[in-house]
C-alpha cells in the first residue's frame, strides 16, 4: 500500500519531476508514467452512452445516474477480504468529489479547483492542474470527459477544458451574469456533455432571476444558449410568481448533474426552490396568476442542442420549507401497467418520490418511504400533491413537521440496480418543529425551523436509514438503521453489494438481499463524496473521498451530539484526520 502527500510532491523538485508552469495552470509528468497517458484512448459518445464496465466517465457512472457498477469480482462471498490498496492526501476545504476513471487514468476535481489526473493502481501524481482565482473555494460534485478533453467547473464561473493526457488547457469558458460578483452564485455541479454541447447548471440561491442552465459549445466552449429556470417576464410561467417583479424572483438553483438519454436527446434536470417564500404565501386575487412559482422544485426536460424546453413537470408547487427537488433523475426502463416505459424517477427531501414518462413528462406513480407529513393526498392521475394544513406557515402556531429542511434525503445519491430493479436510498430520519413565521431563518417568511428526531428516531435513537425500495412492486424491502446519518451517496454492484458512507467516518458493504452488514472499515475522516468502482487490469477497485466538510455532514454533527446529550457520544469521538481519496482492493 501506498500513501502520497499530494502537497509534498507539488513543492518537491525531487523525484525526477518535470515541472512545467504556466499562467493559471500546474503541470507535472513523471517519464515513468508517459506510456499510461499516451495510451489513454479519446471518450467517445459510443463511451458515453455505453460506458465500459471498467470504467467511470460519468457523475453516477451513466447518463442514467444509476450510481451502479456492473463489475463482480469483489462480492457478497469475498468483500470481507477488502482492504485500503492506496489512499492519497488531498487539500482541506468544502467539496464533495467524484474520481472518474477512464483506461486506468482517474481524474478528480480536488478542493480549491484542482484538478487531479493519477495512476488508478498506485494514486501515483500523472500531472495536476490549478484554476487560481480570487473567489473562495466551494464544493464541487465532479468533471466531464470526452474526447481528450477533461471538463471542469470553477468557483468562480469558468468552465475550463484540459487535454486529459498533458492537463494543457484547451479553452476557457466565464459564464457572465448581471451581477458583478460570481458568488452567491456557482457551479456546484459537474457538467454533461450531450448532444454536441457541454450543459452546465448555475445555483443562485438568493439572487435576482434566479438561476439557470447553458450549453457550451464543446469545441470552443462559447455559450450557445441559456434557460432561465425561474421563469422571467414574457416567458412561458412568468404567470405563475404572484405578481412579484422580477427582482423578488429568485431560487431555482441547479445543484446537481442532470441525466440525459441520448435516443430521446433530452436532458432532464431537478430545480431548486426559492428563499424568498413570504411573497409567494397567499395568493394574489387578480385572474390568470398563481403562486406555483415556475420552474422551481421541477423536472425540466431541455434539447441539448438548443436549450429548448420539451416539458416540465412541478412536483411541488410553491415550496415553503426548502424541501428541494433537485436531486438525481434515474432514467429506468419500467413496466408500468402492463406497458414497458421509459420513466424519470426522482424524489426531493421528503423522500417521496415520482416517476415520469421520459418521453412527455406525464405523471406515472409515487412511491413515499414513510418519513414525511407534508403531503396528505396525491392525486392518482396528475400526481398533484395535497399540503397538509399544518405545513402552511402561520405567526401563531408551531407543528412537527417531516423531514427537517436538511432534508429525509439530500445530495447523497442514491443507487439503482437495473439487474434487480431496486433502489437504495440513503435518509435521515430527523424532523422539525416548523414555525411560527417572523422568527429569523433562511426563508423570507421567517419561518423557524427547529431540528427534532423522527417519531421513529426518538423512540430507538437511530437516525441514519438506508431504505432498499422495489421499483416494480413499489415495495419497500429491506431498511438499514444506525445512530449517525448517512453523510456520502450509495454505491451498489454487480457483485451483490451496497456500499454506505456515515457520519462516525465508516465506510461499510451491506448485503444487497437482506442490508446486513458484511464489511466495515474505519475511514479516519467523515465520508462526503460519491464513491465509484472500476477495474484496471483485471482488478476491481472502490474509491470513496473524505474529510472534505460540507453544510450538510456538519449540520448533522451538532443535531446528532444535541440529540445524544452531548458528553461522549459517537459524533465527539470522531477523528477528523484530514482529506484523502482512499482506495480499496481485494487482498
Amino acid at each position: 500500500m501506498k500513501r502520497i502527500k499530494l502537497f509534498r510532491l507539488l513543492v518537491s523538485p525531487l523525484g525526477g519531476l518535470l515541472v512545467l508552469l504556466c499562467w493559471n495552470t500546474l503541470v507535472y509528468s513523471q517519464s515513468d508514467d508517459a506510456s499510461l497517458l499516451a495510451s489513454l484512448s479519446p471518450v467517445s459518445d459510443e463511451m458515453l452512452a455505453n460506458p465500459p464496465a471498467e470504467d467511470w466517465l460519468i457523475w453516477r457512472r451513466n447518463y442514467a445516474s444509476s450510481g451502479f457498477s456492473p463489475l463482480q469480482q469483489i462480492n457478497r462471498s469475498n468483500v470481507q477480504n477488502l482492504q485500503l490498496a492506496w489512499s492519497v492526501d488531498l487539500e482541506s476545504g468544502p467539496n464533495t468529489p467524484t474520481p472518474f476513471v477512464h483506461d486506468g487514468v482517474m481524474f478528480m476535481l480536488s478542493t480549491r479547483d484542482t484538478l487531479l489526473a493519477l495512476d488508478a493502481t498506485s494514486g501515483e501524481l500523472l500531472w495536476s492542474y490549478k484554476h487560481v482565482s480570487s473567489v473562495e473555494a466551494s464544493a464541487r460534485i465532479g468533471i466531464a470527459l470526452h474526447g481528450n478533453k477533461v471538463i471542469m467547473p470553477t468557483a468562480d464561473l469558468h468552465v475550463v477544458a484540459l487535454d486529459s493526457k498533458t492537463g494543457a488547457k484547451v479553452w476557457d469558458s466565464e459564464i457572465t451574469t448581471t451581477q458583478s460578483a460570481p458568488r452567491p452564485y456557482s457551479l456546484r455541479g459537474a457538467p454533461v456533455v450531450a448532444g454536441g454541447m457541454v450543459v452546465q447548471g448555475v445555483t443562485a440561491t438568493f439572487m435576482p432571476g434566479g438561476g439557470f442552465i447553458v450549453g457550451l459549445d464543446l469545441d470552443t466552449g462559447e455559450e450557445s444558449w441559456r434557460f432561465n429556470t425561474v421563469a422571467h417576464p414574457g416567458e412561458p410561467g412568468a404567470e405563475t410568481w404572484n405578481d412579484i417583479p422580477l427582482q423578488q424572483r429568485s431560487g431555482g438553483s441547479v445543484w446537481v448533474p442532470g441525466s440525459y438519454d441520448p435516443q430521446l436527446d433530452l436532458v432532464y434536470y431537478g430545480l431548486a426552490p426559492t428563499y424568498n417564500t413570504e411573497p409567494l404565501l397567499r395568493p394574489v386575487d387578480i385572474p390568470g396568476v398563481s403562486n406555483d412559482a415556475l420552474y422551481t422544485n421541477s423536472t425540466v426536460a431541455l434539447r441539448p442542442g438548443s436549450g429548448e424546453l420539451v416539458w416540465y413537470y412541478q412536483h411541488v408547487a410553491n415550496d415553503q420549507w426548502d424541501l428541494d427537488w433537485v436531486y438525481e433523475r434515474h432514467i429506468i426502463e419500467l413496466e408500468v401497467d402492463g406497458e414497458m416505459e421509459k420513466v424519470i424517477l426522482t424524489a426531493g427531501k421528503m423522500a417521496l418520490y415520482d416517476a415520469l414518462d421520459a418521453a412527455t413528462g406525464a405523471y406515472l406513480f409515487s412511491i413515499d418511504m414513510g418519513l414525511q407529513n407534508i403531503i396528505t393526498a396525491i392525486d392518482p392521475d396528475t400526481g398533484a400533491k395535497t399540503i397538509s394544513p399544518n405545513a402552511i406557515p402561520n405567526a401563531e402556531e408551531t407543528h412537527l413537521l417531516c423531514p427537517f429542511a436538511n432534508g429525509g434525503r439530500n445530495w447523497p445519491a442514491a443507487s439503482y440496480s437495473p439487474i434487480n430493479k431496486v433502489l437504495y436510498l440513503p435518509i435521515a430520519e430527523v424532523c422539525m418543529n416548523g414555525g411560527p413565521t417572523g422568527q429569523g431563518g433562511i426563508l423570507s417568511t421567517g419561518a423557524n425551523m427547529q431540528m427534532t428526531p423522527s417519531p421513529l428516531a426518538a423512540s430507538d435513537g437511530r437516525f441514519g436509514r438506508w431504505q432498499a425500495v422495489d421499483v416494480t412492486s413499489r415495495e419497500l424491502l429491506w431498511d438499514h438503521r444506525e445512530v449517525v446519518p448517512p453523510t456520502s451517496a450509495v454505491l451498489a454492484t454487480g457483485g451483490g453489494l451496497v456500499f454506505i458512507g456515515t457520519l462516525d467516518e465508516s465506510f461499510k458493504a451491506l448485503d444487497e438481499a437482506s442490508g446486513e452488514v458484511l464489511w466495515e472499515f474505519d475511514l479516519g475522516d467523515i465520508p462526503t463524496s460519491f464513491p465509484i468502482s472500476y477495474a484496471v487490469a483485471g482488478r476491481q477497485y472502490i474509491a470513496v473521498a473524505i474529510g472534505t466538510p460540507t453544510i450538510h455532514a456538519n449540520l448533522w454533527v451538532g443535531a446528532v451530539n444535541d440529540f445524544l446529550g452531548g458528553g461522549d457520544n459517537v459524533v465527539s469521538r470522531l477523528q477528523r484526520k484530514g482529506p484523502a481519496l482512499q482506495v480499496f482492493a481485494l487482498d
